[in-house]
């Protein structure tokens, strides 16, 4: 150039910066002494693109002159590097500010997950532009609030302003994770109006929105069949959604229609083939590919990984003719989720040792590689490297190593990384959350979450979690209730923890409410929900859990195991029976934990015949190798249909060595079929191996005291008292009208125990009369009948059976939990019971179900 203008410097500085070029950059600002002050200004947004936050703040603090887009780049610089805090003070100090200003603070709220904060500043904004709304939408659903998000762009549209295609998409970004169909139905006329429709842009994330809620996937069908324009990422949304929704051979349809097959729907089909379990199928694609490119090398990878092929993913990975990041990052990660932590963590270490520092993702996945294993040492060496590859302040690592430490049991390191982080989002407070519920630290962790500014759904789950696995369920219940208060909607996680909480105490009530909330939500047909609701009716012994499985779209192995463990939790043995050859007609394999259920079942029911073929079948037809759970199944089902010696036989002849779960069975059969030799040789396996549990003192002292041998009664409590064991008390409850209301074994102190007597005492004269004789062979104490008559009547289940005639209405069903098994006179006592009250009584005891009608009991006094 002949001439070069200061304008022409300009652009040449500004082109060097645009492509990272910094060094020549600075030469030719330094070339024409620094230039004006936009040469300043283009070389500082050059450093804070890069991220050289001290090279900008340097230059920043030299110049003799500062305009508000130099002010602005300075923010901008601060923000895109994370430090929101710097950011602000340097806000806070501008002479003047335009909207640009305020939208760079906006989006480092927003990027660094601070919603709070960013609707307050939103909310002070002298002047708002299309780009400010957009933030905000963009803000609300990356932290998962999209109704939020929603309801920014409702509010937008209320003020007149009208939307461009960048903010379309950020609304329909929201959309797809609100996954309301009549709200995305009522963006649809606006979208038309304003001639965004048919745009390929709005119309690929429209198909996109419709492709997410596999309900809609006919109506995503229609809309791409209409579509005037299609590109790559149309066919590879279509080919994904109806993979993703199960319509794999739909897909293939589509992807055999697109005149391209370009790499995105190679890979969207290779995807949702793996996805299917159809890897054969994937691999059969991959090859047909003439030239597979790096992207869907790992898409095969990935296939392989999430069907557990790890080896095949490791034999594709070892012939890729090119590796990218993605690759390592995959293969890492496959190891991480397949249980082969240490090969994690070696790859890594050959990753490294080819000169490459890991991604983002690798140090992730090797942090949980280490969490996994609890290697604490391995887990510092690769927290050093993040350091190296100066990833150690980047938000995700600095999540998964508060999160590795907690696991790895080491708090004051957790502390350590928390305190030193630049940026704390809502995720890096639900890591420190979880950190201290792993380290049993629940006062702390709730503290920290009452004093939260923002919390998202896995806050919640995080905090309802920790207590429903602590036993207090009540508590977690609470939670769920202030949840749904402060308008946050839960997800199938918390759905299903709660409705396994429901289930361990037999809060059947609960359960259907939360149902309720389930179905409110349209997540009732999700297969993790449907399965946990099936679980939960079970366990609180309602009919609606065979509901549950017929309406069920969708059932995997863990349905079936469900329902035949439900059956053998009820004694219906036959029903059990039924289901597996259903589930066989079905196709689907059985696992170990089918045959525990249908072990149980025969046990419960009384079905030795059908019990050996199903234990012999175990090995024979499926090649599954029988567990210790199995043995002890059999050992129960011999025990208990009176085979006593042939179950103690069977415990001498098993290949491996048996554990307190199969000498307790044998016991507990003895107790039944009092057999006082075999239980004493039983019970002192048992003291051995468990010398703190109580049960096994009881079920001894329980033989001994049915056969009148109260000097061995007295013996074993004599060694009771030596190992400074006590007997847990028998427990009942029962949930009338929201409340639980419990009974203990011999407890007087019950605000109405006057009246329960009274109902007792006076059932007591009217069951005589009708043929029952209490049966004192249950006392556990060498005294007189009448005191053996007594103590009987002050057994827990005896004292809920009377609350619940004295409290419900005439006729109404009475459903009781109880902690211990049922003794033999009050299975008699209840029987009658229900036979002169014509009440419905449900006993779930410590074993199973006991569904008493009109005199007799489902066990069929098999139990």
């Amino acid at each position: 150039m002949p001439h070069r203008g200061i304008f022409a410097w300009n652009t040449m500085i500004s082109a060097y910066c645009t492509s990272g070029m910094l060094e020549d950059a600075r030469a030719l600002a330094d070339a024409i002494s620094g230039g004006n002050v936009r040469t300043t200004t283009i070389l500082l947004s050059g450093y804070a693109r890069l991220g050289r936050v001290l090279d900008a703040r340097r230059l920043f603090d030299g110049m003799c002159e500062r305009n508000t887009v130099a002010w602005n780049a300075m923010v901008s610089c601060y923000v895109r590097n994370g430090d929101i805090t710097m950011a602000r003070r340097m806000f806070d100090s501008m002479p003047s500010r335009n909207v640009i200003s305020w939208n760079s603070m906006l989006t480092g709220y927003c990027h660094s997950r601070q919603m709070v904060d960013a609707w307050l500043l939103f909310e002070h904004m002298p002047e708002r532009n299309l780009a400010s709304w957009t933030v905000m939408i963009s803000g609300y659903t990356r932290t998962d609030q999209h109704r939020k998000a929603w309801d920014i762009f409702r509010m937008m549209h209320r003020e007149g302003v009208s939307p461009d295609q960048s903010n379309f998409a950020s609304v329909l970004l929201a959309l797809m994770g609100l996954r309301d169909l009549s709200v995305l139905e009522g963006f649809r006329p606006l979208a038309f109006k304003t001639g965004f429709e048919s745009d390929l842009v709005i119309g690929t994330s429209i198909l996109n929105a419709y492709t997410r809620d596999a309900g809609a996937l006919d109506i995503a069908v229609k809309f791409f069949e209409g579509m005037p324009e299609r590109n790559e990422y149309t066919w590879s949304t279509m080919i994904a959604g109806l993979s993703h929704g199960g319509r794999i051979d739909a897909a293939i349809a589509v992807y055999d229609r697109d005149p391209v097959k370009s790499i995105p729907c190679q890979t969207a089909l290779l995807t949702g083939l793996a996805r299917c379990g159809r890897i054969a199928d994937a691999r059969i694609l991959f090859e047909q590919i003439p030239d597979p490119g790096v992207v869907s090398w790992n898409a095969m990878i990935t296939g392989y990984m999430q069907n557990r092929m790890v080896d095949e993913a490791k034999e594709l990975f070892d012939r890729m003719p090119f590796r990218n990041t993605i690759s390592w990052a995959g293969m890492i990660a496959g190891y991480a989720q397949n249980g082969r932590s240490e090969d994690a963590l070696d790859l890594l270490q050959a990753l490294h040792r080819n000169g490459m520092l890991p991604s983002l993702s690798s140090l992730t996945s090797s942090f949980f590689a280490c969490s996994n294993i609890g290697a604490l040492e391995t887990g510092r060496q690769v927290h050093s490297l993040a350091v190296k590859a100066g990833c150690q302040f980047n938000s995700y690592v600095c999540n998964a190593l508060v999160t590795m430490y907690g696991k790895c049991r080491n708090l004051e390191y957790v502390r350590q990384v928390f305190n030193g982080m630049r940026v704390k989002d809502t995720v890096s407070w639900n890591s420190f959350i979880s950190a201290l519920v792993h380290n049993n630290m629940m006062e702390d962790a709730r503290h920290i979450f009452d004093n939260m500014l923002s919390r998202d759904v896995v806050s919640w789950t995080t905090i309802i979690s920790a207590y429903a696995q602590a036993e207090r369920g009540n508590e977690a219940v609470e939670f769920f209730k202030t949840m749904l208060h402060e308008h946050e909607l839960p997800n199938s996680q918390i759905l299903t923890i709660l409705l396994s909480v429901c289930g361990s105490v037999g809060a059947s009530k609960l359960g259907q409410q939360i149902h309720t909330v389930a179905i409110k939500h349209g997540m009732d047909s999700e297969l993790i929900v449907a399965n946990a609701l099936m679980s939960m009716y079970f366990k609180c012994g309602s009919a609606d859990s065979h509901k549950v499985f017929d309406s069920m779209e969708e059932r995997d192995i863990f349905t079936w195991n469900t329902f035949i463990t439900g059956c053998a939790q009820h004694g219906l043995g036959r029903q059990a029976i039924n289901m597996y050859k259903h589930m066989e007609s079905a196709g689907v394999l059985p696992n170990g934990v089918t045959f525990v259920g249908l072990l149980n079942a025969c046990s419960h029911a009384g079905l030795v015949d059908e019990g050996w073929q199903f234990f012999k079948s175990l090995s024979r037809d499926y090649g599954l190798t029988p567990l210790l759970e199995h043995y002890a199944c059999m050992v129960d089902l011999l025990g208990r249909t009176g085979d006593v010696q042939g179950a103690e036989q069977f415990i001498y002849d098993m290949p491996i060595e048996p554990d307190a779960v199969i000498w307790s069975a044998l016991l507990g059969a003895c107790k039944i079929h009092k057999n006082a030799e075999i239980g004493r040789r039983a019970a002192e396996k048992l003291f051995t191996t468990e010398p703190s549990n109580a049960g096994n003192y009881v079920m001894l002292s329980n033989i001994y005291s049915s056969l009148g041998m109260w000097v061995e009664v007295a013996e074993v409590r004599r060694i009771m008292k030596r190992q400074g064991v006590t007997k847990e008390p028998g427990c009942s409850w029962m949930q009338i009208r929201n409340e639980v209301h419990s009974f203990i074994t011999g407890d007087k102190q019950y605000e109405q125990i006057k009246e329960i007597e009274s109902t007792l005492q006076d059932l007591y004269t009217l069951l005589r009369s009708t043929g029952y004789v209490p049966d004192t062979e249950f006392v556990l104490h060498d005294i007189d009948e009448e005191q053996k008559q007594s103590s009987l009547l002050y057994h827990s289940e005896k004292l809920a059976v009377a609350y619940g005639l004295l409290v419900t209405p005439k006729g109404m069903p009475i459903q009781i939990m109880k902690n211990l098994r049922i003794c033999g006179d009050c299975h008699t006592f209840i029987k009658f019971v229900s036979h002169v009250t014509k009440r419905h009584i449900d006993i779930r005891d410590g074993n199973r179900f006991h569904h008493f009608r009109n005199g007799s009991c489902s066990c069929g006094d098999f139990w």
